[in-house]
């Protein structure tokens, strides 16, 4: 059940939704999910009651002391938050929360009654997967969709993935069963750095946003804490000769493919989003 905090109404509103756990390596997806909810001036509108979905002994509340020195219980939950300052001609939603430990799909039904019930067209969900990526080149990211017209405008693929999934593959299939259009955009982690944050792939979800909806996303601080987490992890590296030589054979392998970053059309959306960012300040 949704607790709505909200009776506003919304023009062809865009969702854009990440959540803690099993899709969220590093924590770069709920990282970029947290970024845009500054970055855009959100405020919530909904909430997923968490008695519903939630076991409390897998997602703990915290207790804390409020500011009249009375006790409070902050119960963990999925919240949707409107966007104020969205640079896009239609409302943005994003949905922020923790991978539910139960009744997966009819929790994905309040949240796509919800959105149906408030005219959303389109739903993009961000996830981030530990990979043999090395964290000297850029973060790799892939966006699918079952769209065909989507995945031509986009430049998207179509998901050959098949196996094990969590709730951001769930949340996608049965929106696309719905007739919404469905995106998933997945940024890949170097797995021997797994400890968040991850500024760096944080900024490359942000960045396919970027191009997949020719807006400037303001990065904060995410540029400077990128450079500060590669020099971290590059003096980590050169501490260990093992783990600075697979690194090294990572690199190898990146180089000795054709790199999706070198090619004409990234390099010309590069300079666009670059132009966004330029106009903006």
């Amino acid at each position: 059940m949704l607790r709505i905090e909200s009776d506003r109404t919304f023009e062809r509103p865009l969702v854009i939704a990440a959540f803690e756990g099993w899709n969220d390596g590093a924590e770069a997806a709920s990282d970029a999910a947290e970024h845009l909810l500054v970055a855009w001036k959100a405020t919530p509108i909904a909430s997923v009651d968490p008695d519903d979905y939630y076991d409390f002994q897998m997602t703990r509340p915290t207790v804390a002391v409020n500011a009249e020195g009375g006790r409070e219980v902050h119960w963990r939950t999925t919240t949707l938050w409107w966007c104020q300052d969205a640079p896009v001609d239609r409302d943005v939603i994003v949905v922020t929360g923790i991978e539910p430990n139960l009744r997966w799909r009819a929790f994905c039904d309040d949240l796509l009654d919800f959105f149906e019930d408030i005219g959303v067209e389109s739903i993009v969900t961000l996830g981030a997967l530990l990979a043999d990526v090395p964290h000297t080149r850029p973060m790799p990211v892939s966006g699918t969709t079952s769209d065909p017209v989507v995945l031509e405008r986009l430049g998207l693929e179509t998901s050959t993935y098949s196996g094990p999934t969590g709730i951001v593959g769930v949340l996608t299939s049965e929106a696309a069963n719905r007739g919404l259009t469905s995106i998933s955009v997945w940024v890949a982690v170097p797995h021997y750095v797994a400890q968040p944050p991850c500024p760096k792939a944080t900024m490359a979800l942000l960045g396919k946003l970027e191009n997949m909806f020719e807006v400037s996303i303001d990065m904060g601080t995410l540029g400077e804490e990128s450079r500060a987490w590669m020099r971290g992890v590059s003096d980590l590296a050169a501490n260990d000769a093992d783990i600075a030589q697979y690194i090294e054979s990572l690199e190898e392998a990146r180089d000795a493919t054709e790199l999706p970053e070198a090619t004409g059309d990234a390099i010309a959306a590069e300079f666009e989003r670059y132009l966004r960012r330029r106009d903006d300040t």
